[in-house]
């Protein structure tokens, strides 16, 4: 690919991350703390739990995956979270609202960085799940990936939104 599609397909992809997560943004706006922590669905995830499922991601694809080297947050030291990941446990943190915004900006904003240097068509230095898993090939799939995740997540808070406080047509679509 040349560098000029490459710096084009760069700004598209970043634009539609950008957007979904200004979506997710508009979304938990103004919702009240206590709605934060209140789960609405069978499955137990919290909005404050989505969105800071939304920064690990960023974080996990990002840190651990693309570049093999996750320089840790701030937060990390004040958390007593010492189980390793569970995909199958709901999305849940007992973390202030402003806290969760926070740790969310923070991870957004360190992808951005580190995709304003790397190559899209490069290989992640890292590996999702383990070595043996099915891996992405380039950074481009994974910044779809994020795209597409942070949509889908976006919509199930628009659904939690509704369900909590009757607020609806928040997301930017």
């Amino acid at each position: 690919m040349t560098a000029a599609l490459d710096e084009a397909d760069r700004a598209d992809l970043l634009a539609a991350l950008e957007y979904q997560r200004a979506s997710v943004h508009a979304i938990v706006e103004g919702l009240s703390e206590r709605a934060w922590h209140t789960s609405v669905v069978p499955s137990g995830w919290t909005p404050a739990g989505m969105v800071a499922h939304l920064g690990g991601a960023e974080r996990h694809w990002t840190c651990g995956v693309i570049l093999a080297d996750d320089p840790g947050h701030p937060f990390d030291a004040e958390s007593d979270e010492d189980e390793p990941y569970d995909p199958t446990a709901p999305f849940v943190i007992d973390w202030p609202s402003p806290k969760v915004l926070t740790y969310y900006r923070d991870q957004a904003r360190q992808t951005d960085e580190m995709l304003a240097v790397t190559a899209l068509d490069s290989a992640p230095r890292g590996f999702h799940r383990s070595p043996d898993a099915e891996q992405p090939r380039t950074v481009r799939e994974i910044v779809l990936h994020l795209i597409e995740e942070t949509a889908a997540h976006s919509g199930h808070l628009e659904i939690a939104r509704e369900l909590l406080d009757g607020r609806t047509g928040l997301g930017l679509r």
